[in-house]
C-alpha cells in the first residue's frame, strides 16, 4: 500500500530540531553514533506522545540502521513502466482464477463485510491479490528498525517518524509483537499493507478476538480494508469505471482529468466496450487514456478516485478495477494495451520536454516527469503535425523528434 506521499521538497535539518527535537542522519550511509543520537530522539518523543516507558525501550532499544530500506527508498527506476506491462504483470490469468477461487471460499465473510461497509467482495479480493498476492507475501523487513531507519534520514523525516510512533503504539497495544511486526521497507504491513498511522485508524478486530490482527486473521483484514474504503467515500452504488470505446475523431484533450456528467460522454458519442449506448446514470466520469490512442480508454468513475485514496497511481487503481471486473466473472479487456509502446528512460523524458520546449511548445521544467504540461506539448506537437493528439509519447512522434526509444521487453 503506497500513501506515502513524497514531498517535493527536502525538510530543512532546522525544522526538524525545531518541531521534534530528533537528529536526522546527514547521509545514507550507516553512521553509528548519529543514529543512536536519532534513536535517542525518538525515544524522547515517544515517552511525549504518551508510550510508555516499556514499550519504548524494548523496541527502540533493539532497532538497528537498515542500508537496504535507504537504498530502496532511492532507488529509482530506468526506464518508466508502460501501461501494457503494469496490467500484465498484475492482472494475469493465475491472479484472476485465484482471486474467484478465494471469492467463493471466503464468501459469507467477504458478504458481512460488503453489507457492513458497501464495498463489493471482488474489489476485496482485487486489493489483497494486488497488495499481498492473496496473503502470500506480507515482507520481511523488520517494520520498527525500517521506520526508525527513514525517520532518522533527512528525506522524509517527519513523516516516518509519524509512522514509528504509531508503530510504537500498535505493539502496545498488543496486536502484535515488535520481533513479528515485519512488512515492507516502507512499513507497510498484513494481508492489505496498511501503513501504522492506517492501522491505527481504520484497523477493526471484526473476528473478536480482542486483538486487531491484520497479519493473521482474514476477517480482520477484510474487514479492515472495508472500514478504510468506506471512510474515503466509497459508494456502494456505483462500480470503479468501465472501458469504452472513443468515436472516430475524438478530442483527445478532453482526457484531462476533468469530470462530466456521463450523459455529456454519451453525447459525444462514447460508448461501452461493446458498442452500446451507456447508461442514464446521474454520476460524473473522467476519462483515462493510459496507452494512447491505440489502446483502451476508460471513463472512471467515483469510486475511481477512492482507489487512488489507497494508491495514487492511476495504473493501480485501472488495475484493481480491472481485477474485480475479472474476479466477479467479467472477460478481459476488449481493446487490451498495444504490446509495443516505448518504455522510456528518465532521460529520454528530459529530452522529449528539452525538444519540445525548443521547438516552442512549452512541457514546462525539463525534469523526466511526464506530467499534464508536457501531454499538452506533446498534443499541440501532434495537432500541428497532424497525427491523433492524444498527448502520449508513442513510437512515431518519438521517431519524429529523433529521440530513441525502446519497446519494453
Amino acid at each position: 500500500m503506497q500513501i506515502c506521499p513524497r514531498p517535493g521538497k527536502t525538510i530543512l535539518l532546522a525544522s526538524l530540531l525545531a518541531l521534534t527535537g530528533i537528529r536526522p542522519l546527514q547521509a545514507a550511509e550507516n553512521n553509528l553514533p548519529d543514529f543512536q543520537s536519532c534513536v535517542a530522539g525518538l525515544k524522547d518523543k515517544a515517552l511525549q506522545a504518551g508510550i510508555s516507558p516499556k514499550t519504548t525501550d524494548e523496541v527502540l532499544s533493539s532497532v538497528t540502521f537498515l542500508d537496504r530500506v535507504i537504498e530502496l527508498d532511492r532507488r529509482q527506476p530506468e526506464f518508466t513502466t508502460t501501461f501494457t506491462d503494469y496490467l500484465g504483470k498484475r492482472v494475469n490469468e493465475a491472479r484472476i482464477s485465484k482471486g474467484r477461487e478465494l471469492l467463493r471460499e471466503h464468501r459469507e465473510l467477504l458478504d458481512r463485510v460488503t453489507r457492513a461497509t458497501g464495498v463489493p467482495g471482488p474489489y476485496l479480493v482485487a486489493f489483497w491479490g494486488l497488495e499481498t498476492n492473496f496473503g502470500s507475501y506480507f515482507g520481511k523487513m523488520p517494520v520498527p528498525s525500517s521506520l526508525a531507519t527513514l525517520a532518522c534520514d533527512p528525506r522524509r523525516s517527519t513523516f516516518f517518524t509519524e509512522q514509528l510512533m504509531a508503530a510504537l503504539r500498535i505493539i502496545e497495544e498488543g496486536a502484535i509483537t515488535s520481533d513479528q511486526m515485519e512488512g515492507s521497507w516502507a512499513g507497510a504491513m498484513g494481508h492489505v499493507q496498511f501503513m501504522p498511522t492506517v492501522f491505527l485508524k481504520h484497523a477493526v478486530d471484526a473476528d473478536g478476538d480482542g486483538r486487531r490482527d491484520l497479519w493473521n486473521s482474514l476477517p480482520d483484514a477484510m474487514m479492515s480494508a472495508g472500514r478504510f474504503l468506506e471512510s474515503m467515500g466509497w459508494n456502494g452504488d456505483y462500480r470503479w469505471g468501465r472501458e469504452v470505446v472513443l468515436p472516430a475523431g475524438f478530442d483527445y484533450s478532453k482526457a484531462d482529468g476533468r469530470r462530466l456528467p456521463l450523459e455529456a460522454w454519451r453525447q459525444m458519442g462514447i460508448t461501452d466496450a461493446f458498442g452500446n449506448p451507456l447508461a442514464r446514470e446521474p454520476i460524473d466520469a473522467k476519462l483515462i487514456v493510459p496507452a494512447g490512442h491505440r489502446g483502451p480508454a476508460f471513463l472512471a468513475y467515483h469510486n475511481f478516485d477512492v482507489i487512488m485514496g489507497w494508491n495514487r497511481s492511476e495504473f493501480y487503481a485501472i488495475a484493481v478495477g480491472h481485477l474485480a471486473d475479472r474476479v466477479a466473472g467479467a472477460g478481459g479487456l476488449q481493446n487490451p494495451p498495444p504490446e509495443d509502446l516505448p518504455a522510456l528512460s528518465r532521460d529520454q523524458i528530459i529530452q522529449l520536454q528539452e525538444t519540445l520546449n525548443e521547438l516552442g511548445y512549452d512541457s514546462g521544467k525539463a525534469d523526466g516527469i511526464m506530467g499534464s504540461a508536457t501531454r499538452s506539448a506533446i498534443r499541440a506537437y501532434q495537432q500541428d503535425q497532424q497525427m491523433v493528439a492524444d498527448g502520449y509519447p508513442g513510437s512515431k512522434l518519438l521517431e519524429k523528434l529523433d529521440i530513441d526509444a525502446r519497446p519494453e521487453a
